[in-house]
This record gives structure tokens, sequence and C-alpha cells, in this order.
């Protein structure tokens, strides 16, 4: 399947030949979670840019060593159907590390990293991007694998630090992150080679003639004693080494070109780098799979470079973002979503299976982000908020929503809401219910009463009760038809309007004069 998005367990899908079939993919990039519990997290900024305070655990306790990373670890030592190599590899690095995160962690890549090589074109290769938290091991698990002959090359994209960056303990600040790339057989891999523009020092030094009509070149002895001029204009630059420098992490963008990319995402990587691993790696119309696709950068840059993809998480929040993502940026691009539910069964089923995934899942309906904790009892009367900025008045509108999945849905659930509404000082409130809402939750609900809104000529309810089924069939919040300037999530910029550039250093030039961004301070609030 192409230009396909999926939610859900990678190895299930990968499994799954129905969905993604043996030999059928040109480049793998994967970026999974580093083995590092802060890494996990999804963290959403709130206007002025500073962090929120809500913060949505996706990932916790993802890689700790329980029972499924027990059955996953016999299978890796028992099934014939695993490498021999890596069978032993992970029985000894077992007795090693004992059972722990980081076993857990290699154990569970180490099922995924099988089936992904399974589907790579023989043609086709690998990157993993990882740190200095795993990839030593994750090295060797990728031997054991892809074999060592097919080894491309081990990447060091140093991206540099912040301004006074600190580190925690006696140890240099952490700049580099690795990317490991394997070819399913090597020699035969897509490999397209990059040159980057020589530096002025460079060119002051060694391109230090002048022709009659003003072309700088140098002049090279070649081995038959011949003096050979070479043009500037037709050098190709400097061949791409595995050492990238010229690659900065997104807080080091100019500011337009930050604001463009950046969507709260907190390991979100620059569009540049994904770019470049695509154009390497493969050609126009191949098929390019993230099996850990978060915010979708790999996405984004497969669709912009004419390649065909595949994308598939565990969490219904960076399903909706990166369904976000590209219908904003590509207005026109189709693909399709395989693992969202598309009727009130498979709602219903959801949520049966995970009840947060579920609140998550009908939070996007409405255009709106989660805002508790994934823990118990932590239903404080709201589970996501849906922000407008709206364009003619200074006024930020902010609308609380209520997820309820359960049978016993009842008229107190309004009142908790239309409390956490008071306290929060939030205009507007949505509750959204699986099962059909009783009399006394709709009488609640009207007792509310409703607003006349700016910009809008027509009263607006302050509380609005939609069911699953009534969304799914495409009625909006009536807090839709209020215009907007922007929205709960960051937009992406749409690519006709993205400010291109075709040397990643230019991201960090200077910065065009631009209007400061407005201060949610000075708005007006109702």
């Amino acid at each position: 399947m192409e230009n396909t998005l999926f939610y859900g367990d990678n190895l299930d899908i990968l499994r799954n030949k129905d969905y993604i079939k043996n030999e059928s993919v040109d480049l793998v990039y994967l970026d999974p979670p580093f083995n590092s519990k802060a890494t996990y997290n999804v963290l959403f900024r709130e206007w002025g840019g500073e962090k929120s305070n809500a913060q949505i655990e996706a990932f916790t306790d993802f890689w700790t060593w329980d029972e499924q990373s027990q059955r996953t670890y016999e299978y890796l030592i028992s099934n014939q159907n695993v490498p021999v190599k890596l069978s032993k590899l992970i029985h000894t690095l077992h007795d090693f590390l004992g059972t722990n995160d980081m076993s857990a962690y290699l154990v569970m890549m180490s099922a995924r990293l099988i089936e992904l090589h399974k589907v790579l074109k023989k043609s086709g290769s690998l990157y993993l991007h990882c740190d200095p938290t795993a990839s030593h091991y994750l090295k060797l698990v990728l031997d054991a694998i892809f074999d060592e002959e097919n080894f491309i090359a081990e990447i060091i994209w140093a991206y540099g630090t912040a301004s006074g960056g600190r580190t925690k303990g006696n140890k240099p600040v952490k700049g580099h992150d690795t990317i490991l790339a394997y070819a399913k057989s090597y020699g035969i891999h897509i490999y397209n080679k990059i040159y980057l523009p020589y530096s002025q020092k460079y060119i002051a030094e060694r391109f230090t003639g002048t022709d009659e009509n003003g072309r700088i070149y140098r002049t090279r002895k070649r081995n038959s004693g011949e003096i050979q001029k070479q043009y500037l204009d037709e050098s190709p630059g400097v061949p791409l080494s595995d050492v990238w420098t010229d690659i900065k992490q997104l807080y080091a963008y100019h500011l337009i070109k930050r604001k463009q990319e950046e969507l709260g995402y907190p390991t979100q990587k620059p569009l540049a780098l994904l770019e470049r691993i695509v154009k390497i790696a493969s050609n126009k119309g191949d098929v390019v799979l993230d099996p850990f696709c978060g915010c979708g950068t790999a996405i984004d840059a497969s669709q912009k470079l004419d390649r065909k993809w595949i994308g598939i998480d565990i969490t219904h929040l960076a399903v909706n973002l990166i369904k976000r993502r590209i219908h904003d940026k590509y207005p026109k691009a189709h693909f399709e979503v395989v693992g969202e539910p598309k009727d009130l069964e498979g709602a219903k089923q959801l949520a049966n299976t995970d009840r947060y995934q579920f609140e998550w899942w009908a939070l996007s309906l409405v255009d709106a982000r989660p805002i508790n904790k994934k823990q118990k009892g932590s239903d404080k009367g709201a589970d996501g908020i849906k922000i407008i900025n709206t364009p003619e008045v200074n006024q930020i509108i902010t609308i609380l929503v209520q997820v309820k999945s359960g049978e016993h849905v009842k008229s107190g659930d309004i009142r908790d809401l239309k409390g956490t509404m008071e306290r929060e000082k939030a205009q507007f409130g949505i509750f959204i219910t699986l099962e059909e809402p009783t009399k006394d939750m709709i009488t609640e609900a009207v007792s509310s009463g409703t607003i006349k809104v700016p910009l809008v000529d027509k009263s607006i309810p302050k509380i609005e009760i939609l069911t699953i089924k009534q969304l799914l069939d495409g009625q909006k919040p009536m807090v839709s038809y209020i215009p907007r300037k922007e929205g709960t999530y960051q937009k992406a910029v749409t690519v006709e309007d993205e400010e291109e550039d075709d040397e990643p250093k230019s991201y960090i030039s200077k910065p065009k004069k631009v209007k400061p961004p407005i201060n949610p301070k000075k708005y007006k609030k109702w």
C-alpha cells in the first residue's frame, strides 16, 4: 500500500502482508524512541511560545521488560525464521544486560528490524536514527540481521548545541545523533551522490586564477604532465561525507523558517535532514516507509520529493498531527488512513480496547488536543482543549472538550464540564459522547445559554453535546463557524508558500524583516 498512514503497532502491521508486501519498499527511515523516557512525551506550546503545563505521555513505559518482552525474547532465540546470528546475539545481550529497559528496547527493536529487512527491495536501504544511549547495541543487531558487508555508513548528524547549552554531570554537551545506514544488498543499493558548496575560504585559497572572461579557476597537473584548468562554475562541490554539520536542529533556524516547520512535537527533526536522506537513498516514484512516524517529517519530505510513502504510528495523537500536516501543506495530496474507526462499531471497539486512544481520536474529530496526562483519576471535567484566534478582533476563544466512552452518561457530567469552564475561564464547551445523551443532559446543556459571537451572524451554545455518530456523519461543532486566524495546532505552511532553501546553511542566515508575533497578553479576554 502506498501513500498510506497506519494507526497501530508497527510490528503487527509489518507482519500483515496484505498491508506491506515483502520486497516492496525502497527506503526505510526510522527514528524510534531512544530508550529515554523524556523523548516519549508530546509537549504542546501555548500562544506565547512557552511550554504548556499539559504534558501528554504518548509512549510511557513502552520499553520496559514485561510479558510481551519475554515472549518476544523467546521468539527471537528459538524461532527458526530468526537469523541464527541474531538469536545468539540477543541471548548474549540478555545475559549481559539482564531483564532491564535496555534489554526490552533491543528485543522489541530486533523483532521490528527483522520485518523491516523483509519488506525492503534488494536495492533498498535502511537508515536508523539513534543516539549514544543504544547506538552501539543497535549496530550489533543490524549487523546480525543485514550482515556486516551490507553496512553503508555511520552518519554523524552534528547539529551543534544551543547557546549556553547545559548537560547533567561532568561531561560534554550533547551535539550530535547517529544514523546507521544499511543496504539490503550492498553494491546494488540506491545511493545518489550529493555535493555541498565549497566554503568561501576554500575558494579563495584554491581558485586563484581568472581568465579573460572573468571566470575563476584552479590548475591541476595531470599524470601526463598536462596542466588542466578546473573552473569554479563547472565544479560539483565537496562530496557529502558521513559527518553532516550543515543541518541544524529546529531551534537554530531563523524565525521565519522555524515558524514554518515547528509543530510543537519535541523530537521533531528538520525537514532538510529528511530531504537529504530521501534524496540520497531513493528516486522519484520510490516507496519510503517510516514505521515510527511521529509528527511525519519523513512523510513530508517524501511527499515533497515525489516519493510514495507509508507511515505507521501507535498513537492517534501522532496520526492526527500527520493528517493535518499533509492536508495543510499539500492540499491536493491523496492518502489513506488505516486503523482509525470508520463507523460507530469501530469507535466502540477502540473505546473497549484503549480508552485513552479513543479520547485522543475523538478529540481529533473536533480539532482539539488533549490536556490530561494518561493516568487514572485524571479526569477533572475536561479531556481536551480547542483554541481559536479570531482574525479581526484581538480575541482568543477557548473551548474545553469532554469525552465520554461509557454507557452511563448523565446530567452531572455536563455540570462537571460547566464547572471546569468557569474555573478555567473558557467561553465554550463541547461534550462528546459515544452513547446518546439523556434528556436531562440536553436540558442541562441548553440551560447554560448562548453567546453572540463577533463576525458570526448567529448565537452559539455555550455547551454543545455531540455524539460520535454525528461526528462520523460529518456534523461539526457550532464553534467551527467562528472565523479563525490560527487554531489549536500549529498549521504547516502550504508547500507553495514555504521558504525554499537549496543549501541548509541558509536556514540559519540573517532573517528577513517580519512583523513581531502577537503577544497573547494583549488580547482582549471575553
